[in-house]
């Protein structure tokens, strides 16, 4: 090989390995962060970006309705509770305070995933209109919710006539309100008076840039695992989570008693 040659494919071969050192490293995968890992027993309602405990004082012995005992936070409903519209009852918490003066915040794009256990006792009863344990909706008073945890009476909602009979089984269902899509339903009662681990994930997205995931576990087994994409999980603004019991005065299957509910090892994760 001449002179000239050698030193032409030197060159090439220089510039090629100079090449592949200034290449940036293969990018990587996307994981699930911790952003969020409250304590009830040292945070308290302190966990949280706001409290709506009997917002319209229709209860005063009872306070406080949502309290820290030990390590879960309890919501408490009574029959007389009322919500400032009276034909429905609201004991709820919203967000993921991570400061005194900060918390997440889930945007357009953004992906999160928050797990938890719950414990319903069989005095929270699925009813034939809606009765809310978890809901994902846009801040602010008179928004709509976006995604809704439920328990309600199969049959649907209270426009179907088998619910309006106060039949059909108890479940727990998750809803897309936007578009009114079931995402997943099962049986209620085997989850009673029982710790069940909850692991929800949303993509949030306009249109049909969204999806969400919702797992339920007790104890090893997987009671549901459903996932839905292509569909609308963003109206504005943001995205907040919300906790407790909300629920409609207008049940006609004889369901609504005084009961609570339980939360506990609450996580929230973002996709990053």
């Amino acid at each position: 090989m001449s002179t000239s040659r050698r030193a032409m494919l030197g060159a090439a071969l220089g510039g090629a390995a100079g090449a592949t050192v200034g290449l940036p490293p293969p990018a990587r995968a996307a994981s699930w962060q911790l952003k969020w890992s409250p304590s009830a027993s040292a945070d308290g309602l302190g966990a949280f970006e706001t409290v709506e405990d009997d917002r319209a004082d229709s209860h005063p012995a009872g306070h406080p309705h949502i309290y820290a005992t030990g390590d879960t936070w309890r919501f408490t409903m009574h029959t007389v509770d009322r919500d400032t519209s009276t034909d429905r009852q609201r004991q709820e918490v919203t967000g993921l305070r991570t400061s005194g003066s900060s918390y997440l915040e889930w945007t357009q794009g953004q992906t999160w995933r928050v797990t938890y256990s719950m414990y319903i006792p069989s005095s929270l009863k699925a009813t034939t209109t809606f009765t809310h344990i978890m809901q994902m909706k846009q801040p602010g008073n008179g928004t709509s919710p976006i995604v809704v945890q439920s328990l309600r009476r199969d049959g649907g909602t209270s426009r179907a006539r088998e619910a309006e009979r106060g039949g059909g089984k108890q479940t727990i269902e998750l809803r897309l309100a936007i578009d009114d899509t079931l995402v997943g339903r099962t049986d209620l009662d085997p989850l009673h008076d029982k710790w069940t681990d909850v692991d929800f994930q949303i993509k949030v997205g306009n249109g049909s840039a969204g999806s969400v995931r919702w797992i339920l576990k007790s104890g090893s087994t997987t009671v549901i695992d459903k996932a839905r994409t292509g569909v609308d999980t963003f109206l504005a603004d943001r995205v907040r989570p919300k906790w407790g019991i909300y629920r409609s005065l207008g049940d006609t299957s004889g369901s609504l008693q005084n009961t609570y509910l339980l939360l506990t090892n609450l996580r929230g994760y973002q996709l990053v």
